[in-house]
């Protein structure tokens, strides 16, 4: 395939996790109760954060005169129905609302490493990727010690 084209696709993955990630920490947002107000402080700035991300990955892409995909993935859609019914057995309390959250920074881990693993990417994509995966690793540490400091 063609570096041009596996960019693309390499970076619109991104952006459709990142999309994920956005869609996710929303339905967490409705899943917090009145006293987790530090909870929806944080998943808001990781809403902002992702934006923040697949914009500069879709800049990227419009420079490579391609075009942006729009939607999530098949993995984050069935992050978020496993969410939605785990939900219902537990009733929307911290812990689980924090665990999901972490499974899907997990997801968001496993798929900048993916990216990282293709070799055909220029220097400047791998940098630009190298760069929000620490991001998002700061996010996932966050969540995890939230998670931890619930048992």
């Amino acid at each position: 395939m063609e570096t041009k084209e596996t960019t693309t696709m390499v970076l619109n993955d991104l952006v459709q996790i990142n999309n994920d990630r956005i869609v996710g920490y929303e339905k967490a947002l409705k899943e917090l109760k009145e006293g987790d107000s530090d909870l929806k402080v944080l998943f808001a700035g990781f809403i902002a954060e992702s934006h923040t991300n697949k914009l500069a990955l879709a800049s990227e892409i419009t420079a490579l005169g391609e075009d942006v995909d729009s939607g999530t993935t098949n993995s984050g859609k069935i992050y978020r129905a496993w969410m939605d019914v785990k939900a219902l057995f537990s009733g929307h309390d911290r812990k689980t609302v924090l665990e999901n959250c972490e499974f899907g920074e997990d997801a968001a881990q496993k798929a900048y490493k993916m990216a990282l693993e293709d070799d055909s990417l220029p220097a400047y994509i791998r940098q630009l990727i190298t760069e929000q995966k620490a991001l998002l690793k700061e996010s996932h540490d966050k969540v995890k010690s939230l998670r931890d400091m619930q048992r």
